[in-house]
């Protein structure tokens, strides 16, 4: 399979639907600094990713109102200070109705052209103010009406784990995205699932992009955490990693897993995606070489071995 390259003249198109309307894009996401130190290892890493070429980066939200600074502040410094076109993500939690479009309001003054509309989890912050928006199809209507967003929303290949089954499940995303511009998955292990979702979409008259995101798992005690976080290990991969440690050590599960991500890379693109989306941990190593093993940086140099 031939890997396309990231596309140039990103400095010209800074809407994501429209660089989605160009061809493939490569993507990245990280997550505000709460301390120097994170500020620290997040300023190299966007030092070491930015000379690939990201189509684009997007910055989450981290919990709690408090962040909501954090990641503006990101959001701007990058689009002012940096080549990288960023994407901030916006939650429905801890905000009324009135502070979403002050917020919207504000990154358009910015100059932020992209946002991603997410219902957001539950937090324990207590100056969490009443959730008005109940759903992230709220916030996509209300950025609609500010104006100006390239909009994205969520996709969970195994179903979000508030649906209470996947038809239904599969008709909320429909609804939403109908809405959107486009969608990011939660990160998966299997092509199928991935492949499973835009069909479904498909059935149900849906033909937006849906980006698929990949999260490489680069060490054995990460392995329970990827539940929590929304996907499970499967037990293939799992015995294939354990089986890298046996015989190499870290290092191996490491390497193993890299492969293991490469491959599913692969599999989504040759299954027609419309690009990759990178959960970086605000690291930088593991997108680097799994860049390199695409093809899609042939050309860097300095990629570590270590996990990302």
């Amino acid at each position: 399979m031939t890997v396309p390259s990231p596309r140039p003249s990103l400095e010209v198109v800074t809407r994501v639907s429209d660089l989605l309307a160009a061809g493939p894009t490569y993507s990245f996401e990280f997550f505000p600094p709460k301390s120097d130190e994170e500020l620290t290892v997040l300023s190299r890493t966007l030092l070491e990713l930015q000379p690939l070429g990201p189509s684009f980066v997007s910055v989450t939200y981290r919990g709690g109102a408090a962040s909501r600074q954090r990641t503006s502040n990101l959001v701007t410094g990058m689009l002012h200070t940096s080549t990288l076109v960023p994407m901030a993500h916006l939650v429905c939690v801890a905000h009324t109705r009135l502070e979403l479009a002050e917020i919207l309001v504000s990154l358009r003054r910015a100059g932020v052209e992209n946002v991603l509309a997410l219902g957001g989890d539950p937090t324990s912050d207590p100056d969490t103010s009443p959730r008005e928006l109940e759903h992230a199809i709220e916030l996509v209507e209300l950025a609609r009406v500010i104006g100006g967003f390239s909009i994205g929303v969520a996709a969970h290949p195994a179903g979000h784990p508030n649906s209470p089954d996947m038809p239904s499940d599969r008709e909320h995303l429909a609804e939403k995205l109908a809405l959107a511009d486009f969608a990011i998955t939660q990160f998966f292990f299997e092509a199928q699932e991935y492949l499973g979702l835009v069909e479904d979409l498909a059935e149900r008259g849906i033909d937006k992009p849906v980006i698929p995101g990949i999260m490489p798992v680069t060490s054995l005690r990460s392995i329970p955490r990827m539940a929590t976080m929304g996907a499970a290990v499967p037990p293939w991969m799992v015995e294939r990693l354990e089986a890298a440690a046996a015989d190499e050590g870290p290092r191996g599960v490491t390497r193993c897993g890299l492969e293991v991500a490469t491959e599913l890379c692969r599999a989504v693109l040759d299954g027609g995606a419309p690009g990759l989306h990178f959960y970086t941990l605000n690291r930088s190593s593991a997108t680097r070489e799994i860049y390199q093993a695409l093809g899609l940086a042939p050309h860097l140099s300095g990629a570590g071995t270590g996990p990302g």
